[in-house]
């Protein structure tokens, strides 16, 4: 048995994080407006004005977090460590440059590390939402961080 890496599920049911730059906000809320029907069927988690946008415009309901630059895309990264965040949709702005930029590295690092599917843009998220796998349950392997630690505290 290989120990290096543990095998995690990702359930029928996603729970989605739903983010965007102030310059894709409406990008964001078109798109969650045309999938509307799929995202009704998973649990949906936002940053601030974006979770409260989508409510608003789809009636979607989307559990909000702080807004990026005051830590909601930190929230969403400590959600995915604890094993709740397992789908993110970003619609990040390349062309503008974001206060928060760490944080949003610090995401996207964190969503590598566990594995989570993440698009960055509407075509990357429409691919994603519309793969057979949005319908059933996906194991995935992440890396055996208690054997990582384990083998740190050896070396010591």
């Amino acid at each position: 048995m290989n120990d290096e890496f543990i095998s995690l599920t990702i359930g029928q049911q996603k729970n989605i994080a739903l983010i965007a730059h102030d310059g894709k906000k409406k990008e964001m809320l078109d798109w969650c407006d045309w999938n509307k029907e799929i995202l009704s069927k998973h649990f949906l988690y936002g940053t601030g004005t974006t979770a409260r946008m989508i409510t608003d415009r789809t009636n979607l309901p989307v559990r909000a977090y702080n807004s990026g630059p005051l830590g909601g895309d930190q929230q969403v990264g400590a959600k995915i460590v604890e094993g709740v965040i397992d789908f993110i949709v970003f619609f990040s702005d390349p062309l503008t440059a974001q206060p928060h930029d760490t944080d949003v590295k610090a995401l996207l690092r964190i969503a590598l590390v566990y594995d989570i599917p993440i698009a960055t843009n509407r075509a990357s998220a429409d691919f994603m939402i519309t793969s057979p796998l949005m319908n059933e349950e996906y194991e995935h392997q992440v890396i055996n961080f208690n054997r990582t630690v384990e083998q740190r505290l050896k070396s010591l």
